[in-house]
């Protein structure tokens, strides 16, 4: 990542940290002043990487985001599901293919795997990728959390994988990912179960959010909402396997693995731009 995106990502980081914090009380000029930039400079720069303004997108963040979203781009992933699972999305720009992993490896810990592994700068916050030879198997966020926690809880996951430093390969979809357009491959690495459950919220569209209950009744295990919830918790691609978009049936946000304050700006950031690009 080029040291001008590094600083943009970082500018915008802080920002959505700013307004996240206070949603409805900071206008235009205090939040360029807190970026030691002009108010026309902040807002050409939030607005190339969001769609919106940033005072539009104060409108986003506030704490009944979730409510709105549910009432009103909810999809019980019913059409989605009968087709069958593609085993392809799309988020924004860039195209997504994937391949799991056997049972097997997944049991053995990732024996035999090898990973490698690197931090970048994201507009969530230090963002910790890993990849093996076939494509992602996680990405982390670390604003919530030390470096050093988020490192452990995911190298955890394949305790008898090989970790390596990041290479070409990595850094390339890396910059897939933060850039949003381009091909990135993902390797999923799972229980069955799990995997299924993955499978299907790669199903719901950017902007759009479901339920715990309606992933259950769409992967045929309608009794099964509680294990589905671990199963979303333990998701290890995060963003690109959209878990951020699984709520409670009431319409709270429920948890997110790497922080509320990240699933909340994800969300936000996700609902601004479908309604920039449909005009709404």
């Amino acid at each position: 990542m080029t040291p001008d995106r590094s600083y943009s990502y970082r500018v915008i980081e802080r920002a959505i940290q700013l307004i996240d914090a206070d949603p409805q009380g900071m206008d235009l000029t205090t939040l360029a002043q807190a970026m030691d930039m002009s108010p026309a400079h902040f807002q050409k720069l939030f607005s190339k990487w969001v769609g919106v303004s940033p005072k539009a997108y104060q409108q986003y963040l506030t704490l009944d985001l979730s409510k709105r979203l549910l009432r009103n781009h909810h999809t019980t992933l019913d059409t989605a599901m009968t087709a069958g699972l593609s085993g392809t999305a799309r988020l924004y720009d860039l195209f997504l293919k994937w391949e799991a992993m056997t049972p097997g490896t997944y049991a053995a810990g990732g024996l035999g795997l090898n990973i490698m592994h690197g931090w970048y700068d994201s507009p969530f916050g230090p963002a910790l990728l890993m990849a093996t030879d076939r494509g992602i198997c996680g990405l982390a966020f670390a604003s919530d959390a030390d470096q050093s926690d988020t490192w452990n809880d995911m190298a955890a996951r394949w305790p008898k994988a090989r970790f390596h430093d990041k290479n070409q390969q990595l850094d390339a979809w890396a910059a897939s990912i933060f850039n949003l357009q381009g091909t990135a491959t993902l390797s999923l690495i799972g229980a069955p179960f799990q995997i299924k459950v993955w499978q299907a919220l790669l199903n719901i569209k950017s902007g759009y959010v479901t339920t715990y209950s309606d992933i259950a009744q769409a992967i045929g295990h309608p009794k099964a909402v509680r294990a589905v919830g671990t199963a979303v918790g333990r998701n290890p691609i995060g963003l690109l396997i959209p878990c951020h978009r699984a709520l409670r049936k009431d319409g709270s946000l429920g948890g997110y693995h790497w922080g509320l304050p990240v699933k909340r700006a994800i969300l936000a950031h996700e609902s601004a731009r479908r309604d920039a690009t449909q005009g709404t």
